[in-house]
């Protein structure tokens, strides 16, 4: 006898936990004073939780959501204000940090702060093929040939940035290019312009 083929439907997720009312719903005082992390921020190096500051029920149409202020630290960073989590309360993706450990998670913050600041640039060269056509476009209008191709970075807007945007002339410490890299098939790429 063969055994039965399970198929899935559905879309596939990578949370790990519990939701947030699940867990302040246990807690003495709704678990203000407590830390909690989201598994899907573990993936960095850098130790990113929250310290539940302000916690507010909802109505009973929105059983599984609950509004939570809290003190958040993203990558070793503590963010200036209060963050207000209400939109992914309901993730199964919260874990709360025992007691006995929270010590030592707010002490490995400490040891992030020597790393350099990292300062992305406000602007990035053209693509290849969008010079030739600039260029094929200004000859066919008769204007004067352009020579700078650069253009500006548009980052989204995010208060978990850690990274700052350089400031007019301000030199930035990473670099991006446009280019290949380094290709994983090679051969893919001979005879191709860079």
């Amino acid at each position: 006898m063969t055994s039965p083929v399970i198929k899935y439907v559905g879309r596939t997720t990578d949370f790990k936990g519990k939701s947030l009312w699940e867990i302040i719903g246990s807690l003495k005082n709704l678990g203000v004073g407590r830390i909690v992390v989201r598994s899907v921020f573990e993936r960095y190096p850098e130790p990113s939780f929250m310290k539940i500051v302000k916690v507010e029920t909802c109505p009973d149409e929105e059983r599984r959501r609950v509004r939570v202020w809290v003190e958040k630290t993203f990558r070793g960073k503590p963010l200036p204000k209060l963050t207000e989590i209400y939109r992914t309360s309901y993730k199964t993706d919260y874990k709360l940090i025992p007691k006995n450990e929270e010590a030592k998670l707010l002490a490995s913050v400490n040891n992030v702060h020597n790393h350099p600041e990292v300062i992305l640039p406000n602007s990035v060269e053209m693509p290849p093929l969008m010079k030739k056509f600039i260029i094929k476009d200004h000859e066919n209008k008769g204007l004067e040939i352009v020579t700078d191709f650069t253009m500006p970075i548009s980052y989204n807007h995010s208060p978990n940035r850690v990274k700052r945007i350089a400031k007019g002339d301000e030199k930035p410490t990473a670099q991006f290019s446009m280019g290949l890299g380094t290709p994983a098939s090679p051969g893919l790429y001979e005879g191709v312009l860079s």
